[in-house]
């Protein structure tokens, strides 16, 4: 189960070493989830709420990651959230994401979403269960 670390402020904040063709660090905020892009692993993890005044400075980051590295590489991405609760900003955004590997999965890029989701919050385990309607690429629901 993926937990992220303690919420340090309230504006998220990228690591020096974060460009778009390395790691991404986002820590977590009161409104803003953990964000971590592994680039040698292939792996982007969310964890944690997103309802952030501006929902654009945070997910900007996250849909460059994962367009760099989809454009940049041809290795298989791994997309690991456990996103209990997201605001309309940020439900746009998630969207941008999934349609990126969207159409990187029509082109046969190999790629997994696993959305997590903890026992008590249904409303979680529906907002997956949606997105998971609207695509086709693999797309795991599983409770935490």
């Amino acid at each position: 189960m993926m937990k992220p670390p303690e919420r340090l402020s309230d504006s998220p904040s990228v690591s020096p070493s974060s460009t778009t063709t390395s790691d991404l660090n986002l820590a977590p905020t009161s409104s803003s989830p953990y964000v971590r892009g592994d680039w040698q692993m292939g792996r982007l993890s969310m964890a944690g709420e997103s309802y952030p005044e501006n929902a654009h400075e945070l997910f900007d980051q996250v849909i460059s990651w994962v367009c760099a590295y989809l454009n940049e590489t041809s290795k298989p991405l791994d997309v690991e959230l456990q996103l209990a609760y997201l605001n309309t900003s940020s439900v746009r955004g998630m969207i941008e994401i999934f349609d990126a590997i969207q159409e990187a999965s029509d082109g046969g890029r190999e790629l997994t979403v696993t959305w997590l989701w903890d026992e008590g919050n249904h409303r979680s385990l529906e907002m997956g269960e949606e997105f998971k309607e609207d695509y086709t690429f693999p797309f795991d629901i599983r409770m935490v």
